[in-house]
């Protein structure tokens, strides 16, 4: 039995799972994440909004700027997959600010503005019904059913999900909603959003067929050569009464958006492929002013995110 499965029979019973339901899905990679497997990491620099204090007292907000570290990813678990491969959507975005030594904090989002299920437990469900829906079956297949059956589901996988001219001209969203508060104990929820600085921009699928299989990475390491890559951090706030702890409902765009701060990439972070296995990124801030909203995803994503990072850590690649 390999190290990676041997820790497998230590987590928690969710947290198994969900990592043997990737594994179902995509292979095991040794080494590798269960899904966005493929990925590149940056260095840079977030400077917060003059205006943000008025939303959080979070310490990465009340200093002039902080050092960052990005990871942009394509979506499945295969190392391999090509950029333009319609499974690779949707792109996958965490950033991580350093807060001290060994003090941080993260974000977590991804280019898809929806998210198919409202709890890890239906989520699970939903990775077996893709897993047990090969060609052949007779007519229902199980993902049909679970999509028939979970309209937020359904509404996921027939969300556009168009193919980026680049990492940097694509807009990424958190999962969950959280909770901010400011200097005065004022707390208002809210969900990140991300924007290039450039704009969005897509290919048709006949142009994007037409690229390489690493495209999207290859462009980015070209273009963080020749100067920065700007990016807008934006909280978009919940109204009042709102359901705040739903990662299904979606929040049309009359909700305000509050300038959270910028991140300016201005370089590859070093032996990027060994700090891809080291780094765990956690969807809970875990610092005073920013906090969960009570979403029921976010405590298992946390246990799946760091059993995967300690899987990763101890396998032989």
């Amino acid at each position: 039995m390999t190290k990676p499965q041997t820790k497998m029979k230590q987590l928690d019973p969710l947290s198994r799972d969900a990592l043997q339901a990737f594994d179902e899905l995509f292979g095991l990679h040794p080494g590798y994440r269960p899904v966005h497997a493929k990925g590149i990491l940056l260095s840079g620099i977030f400077t917060p909004s003059s205006s943000i204090r008025t939303l959080t007292r979070a310490p990465h907000v009340s200093r002039p700027s902080i050092p960052i570290a990005l990871r942009f990813s394509d979506f499945t678990g295969i190392p391999a997959i090509p950029d333009y491969d319609e499974n690779a959507s949707p792109r996958g975005f965490a950033v991580r600010f350093y807060l001290a030594e060994h003090v941080h904090t993260d974000i977590i989002a991804h280019s898809v503005n929806a998210f198919p299920t409202r709890t890890a437990e239906e989520f699970l469900q939903f990775l077996r019904a893709i897993h047990a829906s090969g060609p052949g079956l007779p007519k229902p297949t199980p993902i049909e059913s679970f999509l028939a059956s979970h309209p937020a589901a359904l509404a996921f996988v027939q969300a556009p999900k168009p193919i980026p001219t680049s990492f940097a001209k694509e807009s990424f969203y958190s999962v969950s909603a959280y909770k901010f508060t400011n200097g005065k104990g004022v707390s208002k929820f809210g969900r990140y959003r991300i924007l290039p600085e450039e704009g969005s921009e897509y290919l048709e699928p006949s142009e994007a067929a037409k690229r390489s299989s690493n495209f999207l990475f290859d462009e980015i390491k070209d273009r963080i050569t020749r100067g920065t890559v700007k990016m807008r951090i934006l909280v978009q706030v919940a109204s009042d009464g709102e359901v705040v702890d739903d990662s299904t409902i979606h929040w049309d765009d009359v909700h305000p958006l509050v300038e959270f701060g910028v991140i300016e990439l201005n370089g590859l972070v070093p032996d990027g492929e060994a700090a891809q296995r080291q780094i765990i990124f956690d969807p809970i801030p875990r610092v005073d002013g920013i906090e969960s909203s009570g979403d029921p995803l976010l405590d298992p994503r946390a246990s799946v995110y760091l059993a995967s990072g300690r899987r990763r850590r101890a396998a032989t690649v």
